[in-house]
């Protein structure tokens, strides 16, 4: 399955008449791990509307984002589930939902519910972590080299990454290809590599909590 763009929007369509529906508003970075376990489950109730994955270079416009998605499909649904965790909108995506009256995945970001917040937490040597998830690991390009200037002035790595020590792949799927293209990524940060089998972790986790609230 291909990657949503990253200004694109992508829609299940409308929902039948009726109640029960579920609409997932998520980070286009999630779109393919939330395909796969309503795949997996069975989770034919739940729709999935994503916000472009490159929001995360702006972080000060995500919670606007949410909002307005809220806001367009409220009434289509017998609720809505916000796939996001704080994402850097330093608590205020939190509010806003709460302020809506919809809830969201806990935890700081993505990294830490695909560990799972509680083990993630546990760890006293994050900060010198630089952390891709697969679909990270697919886009490092456009989501990393290219919107940090790398591609252009390679003398921009050790000013950005000069402070992290390592790469931590945290993969989603047991994937050869991504696990090879990772490594890669770490040589060309120049930094050491470790490889974390985390599956779906929190995420699969708060997904099957709202399924089951039919």
């Amino acid at each position: 399955m291909s990657e949503p763009s990253d200004d694109q929007l992508t829609n299940e369509g409308l929902p039948p008449e009726g109640a029960g529906r579920i609409l997932l508003i998520a980070c286009g970075a999630l779109a393919h791990e939330i395909m796969a376990l309503k795949r997996l489950n069975g989770w034919d109730h739940m729709d999935l509307q994503c916000l472009p994955a490159k929001l995360h270079l702006y972080p000060e416009r995500i919670t606007g984002e949410v909002e307005k998605a809220v806001a367009a499909h409220r009434d289509r649904y017998a609720r809505i589930f916000v796939v996001y965790a704080d994402c850097g909108t330093g608590g205020l995506l939190q509010a806003k939902c709460a302020e809506l009256g919809v809830e969201m995945v806990a935890g700081p970001h993505c990294y830490a519910f695909f560990e799972g917040v509680d083990r993630f937490a546990e760890h006293d040597d994050e900060i010198t972590a630089f952390y891709l998830t697969d679909f990270l690991v697919r886009q490092f390009d456009a989501f990393v080299w290219r919107p940090m200037g790398l591609d252009r002035h390679p003398e921009l790595r050790d000013m950005i990454f000069g402070n992290y020590t390592r790469l931590v792949y945290q993969a989603q799927t047991d994937n050869a290809d991504l696990r090879a293209r990772a490594e890669e990524c770490a040589r060309r940060l120049g930094l050491d590599y470790e490889y974390r089998f985390t599956g779906y972790g929190d995420l699969k986790t708060a997904l099957a909590d709202q399924a089951a609230r039919v």
